[in-house]
Formats: C-alpha cells, structure tokens, sequence
C-alpha cells in the first residue's frame, strides 16, 4: 500500500494520477514519469496557481511535461517531491557521467 511508504518512486505512465489520497504525509515522492500534455484545462488542474508557466509552454511548443504524480495536491502532504522536468533526469545524467568515468579508469587498470 502506498500510502505506508516512506519514499514512493512513481512510474506508471498516466500524468498526474498519484494524488494525496496515495501519499503518505511526510513521505519523499520521487517522480519518474514523463507525460506530454497539451489540454491546457489539465494544466490548469494539474498546477493551480502555478499553471501560467506550463500554459505558456503549450502556447508555444503544443505541450508541456508533467510527471505522474499531480503536483498540487502532493505538495500538499508529502515532505518533499521531485520536479518534472528538472528531477531525476538531471540525476540519472550525473550517475551516467560518473559510471562512464568509473568505467574508464578500470579499463585503465
């Protein structure tokens, strides 16, 4: 049951579906879903009083990246939670990097 985890990884593919009644309060959220959306009224559902910017990037790209999780009401009880876009994309960048370099210097010897 989700709402017993202490840290919840959400990967489910369905943008924003993990809301407060899945989380427990307190817990870390860690978003890895990666959804495209272009409905600007499940921008403004999504967001809230935080949708201007998300709605301006569907103006101008036809979409915008929302996670599986939905941001305002996670917010509203989990201890903390990652971005989308910005969270642990940039995280699995900087682990590739280091296993490469990791890599290498074994290879080395």
């Amino acid at each position: 049951m989700t709402t017993q985890a202490d840290i919840l990884v959400v990967a489910i593919g369905r943008p924003g579906f993990i809301g407060r009644d899945y989380i427990k309060a307190g817990a870390t959220v860690i978003d890895v879903g990666m959804n495209k959306i272009s409905e600007e009224n499940v921008a403004r559902e999504l967001f809230g009083d935080e949708a201007e910017r998300r709605l301006e990037s569907i103006k101008k790209r036809g979409y915008t990246l929302v996670g599986d999780v939905h941001p305002a009401e996670a917010d509203e009880i989990a201890g903390r939670r990652t971005p989308v876009p910005g969270g642990v994309g940039l995280l699995t960048v900087a682990m590739l990097m280091r296993n490469t370099v990791k890599a290498a210097r074994l290879r080395r010897g």
